[in-house]
């Protein structure tokens, strides 16, 4: 129980936790990051990981000047791609688990829809479970468990994971331009952590 208390903490005040990552561990944020992010994608029975609400903390303090946002891109992307890979590979196998049972728990009929379903609208099905969360976990899996062929699942995911950086950058542009206000130099300029009584933006004005 007390460890479902702590899960819960640590989501909902993921920006406090990830200064302090900064503070203590320094560069070893990107891979605490990196962990979480192939984690929630890689493993289907971590979906509840705080994927997106992370991802604008990060944000926030790569505009503070803590992170780099273009190494914090780059590190994203491979473990956001690692992990859909990951997830399919184990789909994959499970799948040929259960065709090759004597005791089969899911009918071979099903999965043989599912691969047809995966052909059809894979590429689409993948693109779009990236950009929402739990099913971004599932849709490597599923894939993988209805033998999607790889080639294509592969040139998805990458499209998959370059729209969703594209879309994460656009989106922490629109912010610094509400932050502008308060930075001289918005987005882009470094900026140390606010001071508890300052008024100025802080890494929760970015969570979603």
């Amino acid at each position: 129980m007390e460890l479902l208390h702590q899960l819960i903490d640590f989501i909902a005040h993921i920006d406090v936790y990830l200064q302090k990552w900064v503070l203590e561990y320094h560069n070893l944020t990107y891979l605490i990051l990196a962990l979480i992010v192939f984690c929630e994608t890689g493993l289907v029975f971590t979906p509840f990981l705080p994927g997106d609400s992370l991802l604008f903390a990060a944000g926030a303090l790569a505009g503070a000047g803590s992170l780099s946002l273009g190494l914090l891109i780059i590190i994203l992307f491979v473990a956001a791609f690692a992990g859909d890979n990951t997830n399919y590979f184990i789909g994959n196998f499970v799948g040929h688990k259960i065709v090759n049972a004597k005791r089969q728990l899911i009918k071979k009929e099903y999965l043989e829809r599912t691969h047809s379903f995966y052909e059809k609208h894979g590429g689409k099905t993948v693109i779009i479970a990236r950009f929402m969360p739990i099913l971004r976990t599932f849709a490597p899996f599923v894939a993988g468990l209805g033998s999607m062929t790889y080639r294509r699942f592969i040139l998805f995911s990458i499209a998959g994971n370059l729209l969703w950086l594209y879309n994460y950058w656009i989106s922490l542009r629109k912010h610094s331009h509400c932050e502008a206000k308060f930075y001289p130099g918005g987005f882009w300029h470094h900026h140390p952590f606010p001071a508890p009584d300052d008024h100025r933006l802080s890494p929760s004005s970015f969570l979603i």
